[in-house]
């Protein structure tokens, strides 16, 4: 492959890895049409649609054998299974957080997740932390602590929002499965409890048979809300080093506190920012650790 190709790739997957993080960082304007809809509901549309969306995608693209080998495993089914619980609840208090104008918060958790990667990464994979990793990891350690103590209070929302998606991830790693057949299969398990619940427990509000055509397109575009970005970011990542990546990870949660404050009027109190403030320099500090790290690979590949 020459340079120019190289070069090509690489932009595509820098579009891909924007247009990815813009979706989920649009997000909570898609969920704001359905606020008057609980948000377990809103929860389980969203995995009965991704669900038919994400078997049409494999269908499509003839990945279904991949899928049907994701259930052959009893160890891999376990592991998916537990990710998908993890998933559905990380889904189910970001759309309450939405909802509920805490939106801040949610971008918090976002901001938080690569710092809480890195540190899962070396409990749970004996991977070593660089001395800026330490730093900034110990920043947003600071920053819970000062809000708990001077104020009394947890970022609950942005915490589990950190820890469910990061232990996802790390589950996720255990299992040799491609994202989309994987995610096929985590909604699988999914679907079932979704099922029984619209039909038998769910509201009016998210009938489908007596609801209005647009909140019928709405519910059904879900399915695409999950599945849109994450093929985005998937070309990114088959595109881009692992750092590259790591950079646009913020463009998401950026553009959720932009919104949150400007457009919905969420209050930016002084006990978030104080935390705010601790994770931004802690997520400088990555960023600047991540740079260094391209940068010297990047010589490494030059020399040998």
């Amino acid at each position: 492959m020459n340079q120019n190709s190289v070069s090509s790739t690489a932009k595509e997957g820098v579009l891909y890895g924007i247009v990815a993080y813009i979706m989920w960082g649009l997000a909570p304007f898609y969920f704001k049409q359905l606020g008057h809809i609980p948000a377990f509901e809103i929860l389980t549309h969203r995995m009965v649609w991704s669900l038919f969306l994400l078997l049409g995608l494999l269908f499509v693209t003839k990945r279904l054998p991949e899928f049907i080998e994701g259930f052959r495993s009893p160890k891999r089914l376990l592991i998916l299974f537990t990710a998908s619980v993890l998933l559905a609840v990380n889904w189910l208090i970001y759309i309450w957080a939405v909802n509920h104008g805490r939106i801040l918060e949610a971008s918090l958790g976002y901001y938080i997740n690569p710092l809480i990667n890195v540190l899962f990464g070396a409990v749970f994979l004996q991977e070593r932390l660089r001395p800026l990793q330490h730093v900034a990891v110990g920043l947003v350690v600071v920053g819970v602590a000062a809000l708990m103590i001077g104020f009394g209070s947890l970022p609950w929302i942005a915490l589990s929002l950190a820890i469910s998606f990061s232990t996802y991830g790390l589950l996720r790693k255990m299992v040799s499965i491609a994202p989309v057949p994987g995610l096929a299969v985590e909604t699988v398990f999914m679907f079932p409890v979704a099922l029984v619940y619209l039909f038998f427990f769910a509201s009016q509000q998210s009938n489908m048979v007596s609801n209005e055509i647009e909140q019928n397109v709405l519910l059904i575009g879900l399915g695409a809300l999950t599945t849109a970005p994450l093929l985005c970011f998937i070309a990114a990542a088959k595109r881009l080093t692992y750092s590259s990546v790591g950079f646009l990870q913020y463009i998401g949660p950026s553009i959720m506190f932009i919104i949150a404050v400007t457009v919905y009027d969420e209050v930016f109190s002084t006990q978030k920012a104080i935390i705010f403030g601790f994770v931004w320099s802690g997520v400088v500090l990555f960023c600047i650790d991540s740079l260094r790290g391209y940068k010297q690979s990047r010589r490494t590949k030059f020399v040998s």
